[in-house]
């Protein structure tokens, strides 16, 4: 493993608390850089927010680390935790995107899951690059109230970098989902675009029904960021954030814990935190943090790649349609997919993406000759 202590600030001292979390996590401190050589999950904290309006001007602030540290670990958390330390900000906003980038290849390639906690949300810049190395596709899933696309044309920021992740050549993404969307932030020939690359968009009402539609979206997906913005102001701190409509804590938790448990799910970023904020808001973070790690812990390993033998296979007959539709549930978790199929040589880079999470809803309105919206998005993208 290359050395990337190279990028980090060692963290403050931390009280540990007998028994709580800060006697166990592997931390960055006056006594070096931890030793990376068991998987699990690394936390570091990125303060750059140059390319945002809001927080153009902030300094840095890792308060969350004291609440975290006073939190107590979960069962059967057997893997590494590290705390990396801080990436300073480089000369500028690119050098800050190239050091997390390398940290996040490293990361990623030693079976250890990256943590941000930023820093501004145009950081997935980062969290894509960290990625190419790996010349596969990808699937990003973004908590957030807009869908920060932006014009290519128009420098990177925080509110504008979807449209400069669809520039980059070679282009490894292959679904973007974003959840937790409100209408009034979003204009039409947003949607239309998103419509058009057969994005996923799920809108905040949807989530309030039922938190469980967030999942298959997270299950899909290599890496996680969250806009700190998008949870309702008075859940966190209503001085600093101004969105009066958003997730409650309890959404924000249980959509970090659906991420840990999800295989796929290769690297986390929490961007938008404002330094500023409140003691509320730290704890919320860092309960955050708790849930995916806790999620993570009790990963089952169902992704069905390879053999499906563990998996119950169910075929569907629809009216006016060729093929059956093809379903694997896991006996493992209960959890469903979606087989999409398409015509591809073998070891095909788009393999990992033929099987879409999905719910058992789907497979119940197959039943009543429904083709599910995911199905028809995938085969669009593999054809």
């Amino acid at each position: 493993m290359k050395d990337i202590s190279i990028y980090f600030q060692s963290v403050d001292s931390i009280a540990v608390t007998d028994g709580a979390l800060s006697a166990s996590v592997q931390i960055h401190d006056e006594n070096g850089f931890p030793d990376l050589s068991k998987k699990g999950v690394a936390i570091f904290y990125v303060p750059e927010f140059r390319n945002s309006k809001q927080n153009a001007n902030l300094s840095q602030n890792d308060f969350f680390r004291s609440e975290l540290y006073q939190l107590f670990p979960g069962d059967n958390w057997s893997f590494s935790i590290y705390d990396l330390g801080t990436i300073v900000p480089g000369e500028t906003v690119s050098d800050t995107y190239f050091a997390v980038s390398q940290v996040i290849a490293e990361l990623v390639k030693n079976d250890i899951v990256p943590y941000i906690i930023g820093g501004s949300h145009d950081l997935t810049m980062a969290c894509y690059k960290g990625f190419e190395s790996l010349e596969r596709m990808i699937n990003i899933c973004a908590v957030d109230y807009r869908l920060d696309i932006g014009e290519p044309s128009v420098e990177i920021a925080s509110d504008g970098f979807v449209s400069h992740l669809l520039m980059q050549r070679p282009c490894y993404l292959f679904n973007y989902s974003c959840i937790g969307v409100q209408r009034p932030f979003v204009a039409k020939k947003e949607l239309d675009l998103f419509s058009k690359l057969y994005f996923d968009v799920c809108r905040l009402g949807e989530l309030n029904s039922d938190h469980k539609v967030a999942e298959p979206f997270l299950r899909n997906s290599d890496i996680l960021t969250v806009d700190f913005n998008s949870i309702k102001n008075s859940e966190s701190d209503a001085l600093v954030y101004i969105n009066p409509n958003g997730l409650y804590a309890e959404q924000i938790c249980q959509i970090s814990k659906y991420a840990g448990l999800s295989d796929k799910m290769s690297c986390v970023g929490v961007f938008d935190v404002d330094p500023n904020q409140s003691i509320t808001s730290n704890r919320l973070l860092a309960q955050m943090i708790w849930y995916f790690i806790d999620g993570v812990s009790q990963r089952v390993g169902d992704f069905p790649i390879g053999s499906r033998k563990g998996y119950t296979k169910f075929h569907v007959h629809l009216e006016d349609f060729d093929d059956d539709l093809v379903f694997y549930k896991s006996d493992k978790s209960n959890r469903w997919w979606l087989e999409v199929k398409y015509q591809a040589e073998e070891h095909s880079k788009y393999d990992r993406h033929c099987l879409v999470p999905c719910a058992q809803d789907d497979y119940d309105n197959s039943l009543k000759n429904v083709i599910p919206d995911l199905w028809w998005k995938t085969l669009q993208k593999l054809s």
